[in-house]
């Protein structure tokens, strides 16, 4: 009995709060009081307590974040190069080469007598090179876009003088060693002094909808880099196993939620199938979570949608491979190899193929069991001249057949983040021939 009363104090003591009615909680025994009292102060207490643990959580996420962005940024090999770019009668403003005063630091030491760019495009960095090496004698350039090599052969035509010899070749840089044999075969016994490959984008292409690059621009799934091509992006989305259309969505498109549009694009055949990039966006935007739009929602997407449907059609990693193997080969002794890549795709594969051109792919085993190392260690001496010739080479890889001048790539100025937004996810990677 003592209990139910107990019980209806409280409820009663809970309601007078409730309502503020002090004259009749005086009323209550004060042990009940007490106890009400000390639970309110406790859950006070535990809500405040809650409170604390949050914030210093925050806190503790806020440092973290804050040093991991620090930390981040120590370990890249930021350029601290002024920012430049061609001048503006030689380049239109939509073609502005990206890390252009690099890529002339880089060869400023080399004498250059020949060089070779592999993707010329609107000759941007071909024809900043022209002009900065009276010695040279020789230019190649190589690109697989019509458009692009007739508006590259047109910058490089202005710059002729009696004693360069230059060819402009349609062709992709994997067939660099038959070009070199073909329009300049003396070059072969010497081998070249520079070559320069940037992976880019060119803005030619991004810009004509009719390419099927862009994700903002009705056009044909085509995305081919060479026209003459066979296999387009239509193809792939419509017609490729469903495993392999979910292999470049996830390895090329590194895209988190591949097999869901993997499962979407395959149900989507079932009505025709999607011919149009307008049509592939409108599947992507139909995805994404309500209220996320712009480039945190579905253009975020889309685009990597798109790198996985282009780096598939133009089988583009593995032709880097080759062409870098190609183009060391191509080199003289002294020659140097820079590479400017966009995504971490393209990155890793150059980082890797350096190392694997030195000999670093992997510990051999010999007889023994123990690990064999490349044939030979250039000196520290030969190393530390290197950087004091040169300002902008900071931690170099050493190999028996030559040197990584970039152990961590170089990334571009803030600067030039700011002021060329093509610049903000480049790295430029650098090797030389022994």
């Amino acid at each position: 009995m003592a209990g139910v009363i107990r019980a209806k104090q409280l409820f009663l003591c809970s309601s007078i709060l409730s309502s503020n009615n002090n004259k009749v909680l005086l009323r209550l025994p004060r042990r009940s009081i007490n106890v009400i009292a000390g639970n309110l102060n406790s859950s006070e207490t535990k809500k405040k307590e809650k409170e604390k643990r949050k914030r210093r959580k925050e806190i503790e996420v806020a440092k973290a974040t804050a040093e991991a962005v620090v930390n981040k940024e120590k370990r890249r090999t930021r350029s601290s190069r002024e920012y430049e770019i061609a001048d503006g009668d030689e380049v239109p403003s939509s073609h502005v080469p990206v890390m252009l005063g690099e890529v002339l630091d880089i060869f400023s030491s080399v004498r250059l007598r020949s060089f070779v760019d592999c993707t010329l495009g609107a000759a941007g960095h071909s024809s900043s090179i022209i002009q900065s090496h009276s010695e040279l004698k020789h230019f190649v350039g190589m690109d697989v876009d019509p458009v692009a090599r007739k508006l590259g052969h047109f910058h490089i035509d202005s710059l002729m003088h009696p004693t360069l010899k230059a060819s402009i070749v349609l062709k992709n840089f994997k067939y660099i060693k038959s070009v070199v044999a073909d329009t300049q075969p003396e070059l072969l016994d010497v081998g070249v002094d520079g070559i320069l490959m940037d992976l880019g984008m060119s803005s030619m292409q991004v810009n004509n909808p009719q390419r099927g690059f862009s994700v903002l621009q009705e056009g044909p799934l085509d995305m081919r880099m060479d026209p003459q091509a066979t296999l387009t992006a239509e193809d792939i989305v419509n017609s490729w196993p469903e495993s392999e259309l979910g292999r470049v969505l996830r390895d090329y498109g590194e895209e988190s939620n591949w097999h869901l549009l993997q499962t979407r694009i395959v149900k989507a055949r079932l009505n025709g199938g999607l011919h149009s990039t307008g049509e592939l966006v409108d599947l992507i935007r139909g995805m994404s979570p309500a209220g996320r739009g712009g480039r945190q929602g579905w253009i975020k997407t889309a685009t990597r949608v798109f790198q996985g449907l282009r780096i598939a059609v133009n089988d583009e990693l593995k032709t880097l491979q080759n062409s870098l193997y190609s183009s060391f080969d191509v080199l003289g002794p002294g020659g140097r190899l820079a590479v400017i890549s966009f995504h971490s795709l393209e990155d890793r594969v150059v980082k890797q193929t350096f190392l694997n051109i030195l000999g670093f792919q992997r510990e051999e085993i010999n007889g023994e069991g123990n690990s064999v190392k490349p044939e030979r260690q250039i000196e520290e001496r030969v190393e530390k001249e290197l950087k004091e010739k040169e300002a902008w080479i900071k931690q170099t890889v050493i190999g028996s057949k030559g040197v990584i001048l970039t152990k961590r790539p170089i990334t571009p100025s803030e600067e030039e983040e700011r002021l060329n937004r093509r610049a903000r996810s480049a790295k430029l990677r650098v090797i030389q021939k022994l």
